[in-house]
């Protein structure tokens, strides 16, 4: 019998563990989209405790806490680091069955070698233990990296950021950590009057007077070039769904215009103003051969009272359920009738439009670059193994598994990079079941270099990324 996290746990037959252990364990990590702090990374950071590196900025772990029945205080308030721990430790055996308690089995393990299993009795000697570990200088930030192999990492970031960390990491880190476009703040036409103080900021920030549509594309385009100079590649959208409402030039130039008169904009005006620079900012990706991302179906802030007193990322974001297939293939059209789609990745997060993605994937390839349109990893709520292995399946059966780009770990933390390892066991094993059912050649040589791509080599090239 296979024990708890032993070396084939989640490897079920002679193949899967062929190609785990002497291929997928091996290959480096190439992180594409994550949401780690450059500024800890240049100052190489070092965690007091497994509070800090853990509980301070994950929001999974929040909400099983709460439905847990921790009070906030314990969550995101004023307990102290170990009061925190002790509720965190609480809560674990209650995850039993959810990826939480897999994931924090193998972080203990695979970073501080614990296998004692975290609850109240365990807290106190495996919180003390983790925090003499991380006073050492090898568990400073860029250690951890190194230490799980991670050859690149990108990391999640508004126009306004200065990048001024990742600059200083491209001149003394061998990691290679760059910034990601993410102007989801640009499209935030809710909130007029925040718009118009971002704005404002982004025409000081690029000496540029915003007082038309035009000018503002031309400020954010200028930001869009200065990411690029730092090496950036890759553009991030968070969307409820893909806007494609009708629009005309004049019609935004309105709108546009009173948005710097703070007045409030009606759904309508709303829709076309994203609908319109969407596709504005997916023309910018095209012209410097970005890769744009797309996070679609996230219905976010849904608690009121939490959002109000933690702000966004705070765990009451949920899985949506608005229709997505017909404006996400008007979208995708309109740039490819002009030969002006970028490279793109669509993500889902909710697990119905695995084979919606991956069919809509496949509409849209032009023969330019392998896997043009990918149907990207499991992602958020379908990060767990199930949800995995539907993604894979739905590629499997439907488009190009041999060309997906792989995982990411969408993480706020350090130790999050045995996430890898979680679905590069899961992408072997559905391979290994395929040679056991005769269903897939036994043939080793093709079996690992197709381990090899996904993990890897289809991402260093999708994304035209130097990996070292």
């Amino acid at each position: 019998m296979t024990q708890f996290l032993s070396e084939n746990f989640g490897l079920n037959t002679k193949t899967a563990k062929i190609l785990y252990h002497d291929y997928a364990e091996r290959i480096p990590i190439f992180d594409y989209h994550c949401h780690l702090l450059a500024e800890r990374i240049a100052t190489d950071h070092r965690f007091d405790n497994l509070t800090q590196i853990w509980l301070c900025d994950d929001h999974y772990k929040w909400r099983a806490m709460r439905a847990n029945g921790a009070a906030e205080e314990y969550i995101t308030g004023n307990a102290t680091d170990f009061e925190k721990f002790e509720k965190w430790a609480e809560t674990v055996p209650f995850t039993l069955c959810n990826p939480l308690y897999l994931w924090t089995h193998l972080e203990l393990k695979r970073y501080f070698g614990i296998e004692k299993l975290l609850n109240t009795e365990s807290a106190r000697q495996i919180y003390d233990k983790c925090a003499e570990i991380l006073k050492s200088p090898e568990f400073s930030v860029r250690n951890l990296m190194r230490k799980m192999n991670v050859k690149v990492c990108c990391t999640t970031n508004g126009p306004l950021d200065s990048l001024e960390h990742h600059q200083k990491l491209a001149d003394d880190f061998e990691i290679k950590v760059l910034a990601t476009w993410r102007p989801d703040r640009a499209m935030a036409v809710e909130n007029i009057e925040g718009l118009n103080n971002w704005i404002d900021k982004l025409a000081e920030l690029t000496n540029i007077q915003i007082n038309s549509y035009s000018s503002y594309l031309e400020a954010l385009n200028k930001r869009h070039v200065f990411f690029h100079s730092t090496g950036c590649r890759l553009s991030d959208h968070g969307l409820e769904t893909v806007y494609t409402v009708k629009y005309t030039a004049g019609e935004i130039e309105s709108i546009f215009q009173k948005i710097r008169l703070l007045k409030p904009l009606d759904g309508s005006e709303q829709l076309k103003f994203k609908s319109a620079l969407l596709v504005d900012l997916a023309l910018m990706d095209h012209e410097k051969n970005w890769v744009q991302q797309l996070h679609i179906g996230a219905l976010r802030n849904t608690n009121t009272r939490l959002f109000q007193n933690l702000g966004p990322d705070a765990g009451c974001d949920s899985i949506g359920d608005l229709t997505i297939a017909g404006s996400l293939a008007k979208f995708l059209d309109r740039l490819d009738a002009q030969n002006k789609l970028p490279k793109t990745i669509l993500y889902n997060v909710n697990s119905r439009d695995n084979d919606l993605f991956a069919s809509m994937a496949g509409c849209f390839q032009d023969g330019s670059v392998s896997g043009k349109i990918q149907c990207g990893p499991a992602w958020w709520f379908c990060d767990n193994k199930d949800g995995i292995e539907r993604q894979i399946r739905a590629l499997y059966n439907i488009g190009l598994l041999s060309r997906f780009v792989g995982m990411t770990t969408d993480s706020r933390s350090f130790l999050s990079y045995p996430r890898h390892e979680y679905f590069r066991r899961i992408l072997c094993n559905i391979l290994g079941d395929g040679v056991e059912t005769g269903e897939l050649p036994e043939d080793i040589d093709l079996l690992s270099g197709m381990i090899e791509n996904i993990c890897f080599n289809n991402a260093a090239e999708y994304f035209n990324i130097d990996a070292g």
